[in-house]
């Protein structure tokens, strides 16, 4: 009896269950997704603290591509009838016809209002840049002088964009640079913003400069409420959507569609090999609590970081300059401090109502040099059900980026939450004494770095679409910074192919690599 067409898929993310959905809803072929975790969602997944809840990064739900935005209305339609916050303070939101009640039903996408803000220098300035008063009065007579001078010369005298450094000053001016982005860029990365290659610019921030916001602050006043935020980049926008009880809520739905439509996810499962034969993976070997276990297949979808691939692969002979090449693909790694307070420090100095005057950020970029935190959440802010008590309590995360093994990395985790709660304290934005709880979560490979091997990637890339079964998708698996739309796109360009017959694999690796900014919607 001829065994059914089976995919293996490495990695239970965004990629990983989107490409196990659309082979299950558009082809007979079965797909089996391996996790090493015993955790949905990859990144994007949700941690639930005795009722609390952690969004890992920060995920806003906006895409430029309908078809990223109808896949995720499908496992969530949208609200019919206001959220928590917005019925404490009588706001009025989009609502859709016939929509789920968020106060009623947990299966609902909620609109939320975007609020990312820098702190530097013990104030607030908008994210990106804002040119306006309140952010030239926080700086100074002498720091906007420099600004302004520093721009002036930016646009007359370009650098060439051989680093995110020269990428930024071009687009910013260098007083501007050394003020909101290198100190900040260096404790993302851990390395000076002039070693990292200006392709990271190019995908997450291309269509910000100074020019794009005084465009977007004259035309503002002429932007209709229904246009939907066309033609505004994606770091403009006043508006995204949100699960409510944040992204890992929607991908664990995900997972249990795949299993209802007869896919498998294998949890705790880590692949140790990966064999070729006659040029085309015919199996995988994993390892599970029960031991190993060969698995065989006509196709392998993998999301895992490429240097782990190209290191599990058997029965092919691996260059030992793709070897060199993936083995030195960087990483940066990810601690989240999650803080339980009764209050904060800062309050709500915008224009915009909140509940108790507390501050709207979802997210807060700490610029302070003072401290190792790179940047907050606010997790009320995002959703106000990924709070147990919403009205009482506000749940914060503290972000810090490292490398596993590094001082940061090996702390243990009681000197570590110890430090975050020393450090929220010491920029003036909560007191230890109102702190009640406090937990740690780390994330190993959160951000494919762009330095080190990076620029041959493409000797990695040529190598393995020489396996013409296998395709590289989402963030890791293709090495690039990608957004949860984007990693979602890989996997549907891949199944794409599969159905078409198409074996050109260019158009899965040019997903997030177009001229237009990443996120802005046309």
């Amino acid at each position: 009896m001829k065994r059914e067409e089976t995919a293996v898929i490495i990695g239970a993310g965004p990629a990983g269950l989107t490409a196990a959905t659309e082979l299950l809803t558009r082809t007979k072929i079965r797909p089996i997704v391996i996790e090493a975790s015993g955790q949905i969602g990859g990144i994007s997944q949700t941690v639930n603290y005795k009722g609390n809840r952690m969004d890992i990064g920060g995920h806003r739900f906006f895409s430029k591509n309908e078809r990223v935005t109808r896949w995720w209305e499908e496992l969530m339609p949208m609200q019919g009838q206001p959220a928590l916050d917005d019925i404490l303070l009588n706001k009025n939101k989009p609502l859709h016809d016939g929509g789920p009640d968020p106060e009623k039903e947990d299966r609902v996408m909620l609109t939320r209002e975007r609020v990312s803000r820098i702190y530097f220098l013990r104030h607030f300035f908008d994210y990106p840049i804002s040119v306006k008063w309140a952010t030239f009065a926080s700086m100074g007579l002498k720091n906007t002088c420099r600004a302004v001078a520093g721009y002036m010369k930016a646009v007359v005298s370009k650098l060439p964009e051989t680093s995110l450094e020269n990428f930024y000053i071009n687009r910013f001016g260098r007083p501007l640079y050394e003020m909101f982005f290198e100190d900040y860029t260096e404790k993302v990365w851990g390395v000076h913003p002039s070693r990292i290659g200006a392709d990271w610019g190019s995908q997450r921030v291309k269509g910000l400069s100074i020019f794009a916001l005084l465009k977007d602050v004259l035309l503002r006043p002429f932007r209709s409420k229904g246009n939907g935020q066309k033609d505004v980049e994606t770091s403009l926008i006043e508006q995204f959507v949100y699960p409510k009880y944040g992204p890992g809520q929607l991908w664990t739905l995900a997972a249990e569609r795949v299993k209802a439509l007869g896919g498998e996810v294998m949890l705790q499962t880590e692949v140790t090999g990966v064999n070729i034969a006659d040029g085309r993976v015919s199996s995988v070997e994993v390892k599970t609590a029960e031991g190993t276990e060969t698995i065989e297949c006509d196709l392998l979808f993998s999301s895992m970081p490429l240097s782990e691939l190209v290191r599990d692969l058997r029965g092919i002979e691996v260059p030992e300059t793709v070897a060199a090449v993936a083995e030195g693909l960087p990483y940066r790694d990810f601690i989240t401090v999650g803080l339980l307070v009764k209050r904060l420090k800062i309050e709500n100095a915008t224009k915009m109502a909140t509940w108790q005057k507390r501050v709207p950020d979802t997210w807060i970029y700490v610029q302070e040099r003072d401290v190792k935190v790179g940047r907050l959440q606010i997790f009320n802010n995002w959703s106000p059900y990924m709070v147990k008590d919403y009205k009482n309590t506000m749940f914060v995360g503290m972000e810090y980026f490292c490398n596993e093994g590094d001082r940061l990395w090996e702390m243990p985790e009681d000197e570590f939450i110890e430090m975050a709660k020393e450090e929220i304290a010491h920029i003036g934005v909560a007191d230890k004494t109102d702190i009640t709880d406090a937990t740690q979560v780390k994330i190993k490979k959160a951000y494919p770095a762009y330095f080190g091997t990076y620029k041959q990637l493409g000797t990695v890339r040529s190598f393995i679409d020489r396996i013409g079964n296998l395709y590289c998708i989402g963030r890791n698996g293709q090495h690039r910074y990608n957004n949860m739309d984007h990693s979602m796109l890989t996997a549907m360009e891949a199944v794409d192919n599969i159905v078409s017959g198409q074996e050109d694999k260019t158009n899965v690796w040019n997903v997030n690599t177009e001229t237009e900014y990443h996120e802005e919607k046309k």
